[in-house]
């Protein structure tokens, strides 16, 4: 063969080996990422599907976290040329390729105990967790048949504590129906979750303050002064708790708001406030209270028990004055429990030869957008888990 084809082949090898090198490297590392995670993604359904049903059998909770994924990959390619078998026609140098690509990957898991494991699911939640689920679009009664452990009645002949839990007739039935009537509120768009804002004001005598004084307190109030009365006027933005109501706060005068705040501001961190009055979309049932929100072993808890014969949820209707509304399951979230392993389920666990799994629907898919919910809600508990002292365990593949 002539030189100049010798060197042409080399030429055409080399290049074709640096193209497959380019081609294969960003194929191998799109499979990996997308392939850990689902991996991840099926890890937290099946952990969370686990431990409702550790709450059924009324076994200890617990949860195990992924810390860090690190994946060490190698590629190896390598060219050649072998002669040809061409008779006796001459000679042809025929080009060899050959690759190999190697996955090392190190995972670290660490066990939710200690400290974390009371701030993440033994801490209750919030009122921001809850108006941030409201704010992504998620249906109301849903998220407060999850997260609420009770509904609290400050005013009228109703007053007194209404908890959400079926053994409790007359407590759970109240907060079904209240629960219901703001689902309908909100389908007509008139629900809102929105936080009290006031002007705070203060009035001091020019006499009983310094300048000094005065400038300091410019960094946080608007400083006014009244020459003709000698009084300096101090006010500034509050933004209070957040409030559920069937009317726009801004409706309320800066007094009626601030009162409403101070109100809320007496109850506890994990108490959202209601406020539905007469006059405005869903007012011919008053309500004026607050949704005490519970932990997310509560959580789930309340779901494992209501399977089967724990504590079963039951139907319940709407209240009277509550409009027609779509959505009403008796369960919060309802599971199948059988002996066999689900042929058709998307996800399933199995614990002591019992199978667990999504109860299928048709139409509104409840229980999938509430177990999704369940998956939103235990990801806003997290916290970084590599910063943690609990041991962890490293697995390399």
């Amino acid at each position: 063969m002539p030189p100049k084809s010798i060197k042409f082949q080399n030429l055409l090898i080399a290049l074709l080996a640096v193209f497959l090198h380019g081609c294969l490297s960003p194929i191998a590392l799109d499979r990996a990422v997308i392939a850990y995670d689902k991996a991840s993604n099926d890890i937290l359904s099946k952990l969370l599907l686990l431990n409702i049903a550790r709450a059924h059998l009324q076994l200890p909770l617990h949860f195990t976290g992924i810390s860090n994924i690190a994946a060490t990959f190698n590629f190896q390619f390598n060219a050649g040329a072998t002669p040809a078998v061409t008779g006796d026609n001459g000679s042809l140098m025929t080009p060899v390729f050959g690759g190999t690509v190697s996955e090392n990957p190190t995972i670290s898991i660490i066990p939710i105990e200690g400290e974390e494991f009371t701030r993440r699911l033994l801490t209750p939640f919030q009122e921001n967790k809850l108006t941030m689920l409201l704010r992504q679009g998620a249906d109301v009664d849903l998220i407060l048949r999850l997260l609420a452990g009770e509904l609290r009645i400050y005013a009228d002949k109703r007053a007194g504590i209404y908890a959400n839990k079926p053994s409790d007739k007359e407590g759970y039935r109240y907060f079904r129906q209240a629960v219901l009537h703001l689902s309908s509120i909100q389908d007509r768009n008139r629900l809102y979750a929105e936080p009290l804002m006031f002007d705070e004001e203060l009035t001091f005598s020019t006499e009983s303050i310094t300048p000094d004084q005065v400038t300091a307190m410019q960094k946080e109030y608007a400083v006014t002064y009244s020459a003709n009365k000698k009084q300096v006027k101090l006010s500034k933005k509050v933004v209070g708790r957040i409030v559920l109501t069937n009317y726009d706060p801004s409706v309320l005068s800066n007094q009626e708001r601030k009162i409403l705040h101070e109100e809320a501001s007496e109850r506890a961190d994990n108490d959202v406030m209601v406020d539905i009055r007469p006059g405005y979309t869903g007012g011919e049932w008053p309500i004026h209270g607050v949704f005490r929100l519970r932990s997310f072993h509560n959580v789930l808890n309340f779901i494992g028990q209501s399977i089967d014969g724990g504590n079963p949820e039951y139907p319940v209707d709407k209240h009277p004055e509550t409009p027609r509304v779509s959505e009403n399951p008796v369960s919060t979230l309802g599971f199948v429990v059988s002996g066999n392993e689900p042929e058709n389920a998307d996800i399933f666990v199995e614990l002591y030869n019992k199978y667990y799994s999504l109860k299928p629907e048709t139409g509104y898919q409840w229980n999938r957008e509430g177990f999704r919910l369940l998956s939103q809600i235990f990801q806003m508990t997290m916290t970084e888990l590599g910063q943690q002292v609990a041991p962890s365990i490293t697995i390399a593949k």
